[in-house]
């Protein structure tokens, strides 16, 4: 039989297709048909059909409006800050040009470091009393004893301070992105509005941006969906608490399932959540990236 350009990208694509249906497809099918179902926590044990009562359960607790609420709002600081932080040091590392690879490369250097070290790190950073920054803080005169904010403690902060980690870990990601996008922004567009006098302000929001909305657009859905389900930076930091202020979806669901022994309300929620995250998304690439849109 002839081998066929076709059959040969089928072939070559055939063993990760394969994978992916064994490993990613198959899985979430199954996660998805849990929550139908009442499971027994005991392997091999009874499932019996409910339907939508595990939905219905889910949407009723307090517990799980509060935590999506409390995902939302980590999302929102975790990818705010980074973007803005990364798009600034990509425009200074687009400004600089070569003269920037050192630069460059030591700012990456948090993408190395795993996520459950970084909250490890940052722990010890912000732990109450003795922790590093609040005795810098009373050391420099801002703060008159070294328990004086307690950023774990304090479930007012404890949540913007456990995205303190992720943020420090991928604005380098954002600031990478972004930079690639800007080395493909025309120069000599650029060039134009300088000399028909364009200020900067002005030239950031009508031209740059626009011409990098399909980059920002990745940027945001990537690190949006990655910072929906932080889970092991805020268990390492906090465990959810104080008074469940840190709890977000993957923590609720990861109780569910192990502490309270329900797979199939675990397995409702994370469905709700997974729906959620596909909505951001397109929402998110039609309403920035605009396929087919105008790019100007």
């Amino acid at each position: 039989m002839r081998l066929t350009d076709r059959r040969f990208a089928l072939v070559l694509i055939a063993p990760a297709a394969l994978f992916l249906a064994a490993f990613v497809a198959w899985p979430l099918l199954r996660f998805v048909s849990n929550a139908f179902y009442e499971i027994s926590p005991i392997a091999g044990g009874p499932r019996r059909f409910v339907g939508f009562e595990n939905f219905a359960t889910a949407f009723a607790a307090p517990a799980f409006q509060g935590a999506a609420l409390r995902t939302i709002v980590y999302t929102v600081i975790v990818v705010a800050l980074e973007f803005t932080f990364g798009l600034a040091v990509a425009l200074v590392f687009a400004a600089l040009g070569s003269r920037s690879a050192v630069f460059r490369t030591v700012f990456m250097y948090p993408l190395m470091v795993a996520p459950v070290v970084a909250g490890l790190l940052w722990r010890f950073l912000l732990i109450d009393n003795f922790g590093i920054l609040n005795e810098l803080l009373r050391r420099a005169g801002l703060l008159h004893s070294t328990d004086q904010i307690a950023w774990l403690s304090n479930p007012k902060i404890a949540l913007f301070s456990v995205a303190l980690p992720d943020i420090w870990l991928t604005t380098s990601f954002i600031t990478l992105v972004l930079f690639a996008g800007l080395q493909n922004v025309p120069g000599d567009v650029i060039e134009a509005a300088r000399i028909d006098g364009v200020r900067f302000p002005t030239l950031l929001f009508r031209i740059i941006l626009p011409l990098l909305r399909p980059v920002i657009a990745v940027a945001l859905i990537v690190r949006g969906i990655d910072a929906a389900r932080a889970f092991d930076i805020i268990l390492i930091q906090t465990s959810g608490g104080p008074q469940d202020s840190t709890t977000t979806l993957s923590l609720l669901i990861y109780r569910t399932m192990t502490r309270n022994g329900d797979p199939g309300l675990a397995s409702a929620m994370g469905t709700v959540y997974l729906i959620g995250m596909l909505v951001v998304a397109a929402v998110a690439i039609f309403a920035i990236w605009r396929p087919g849109g105008d790019q100007a």
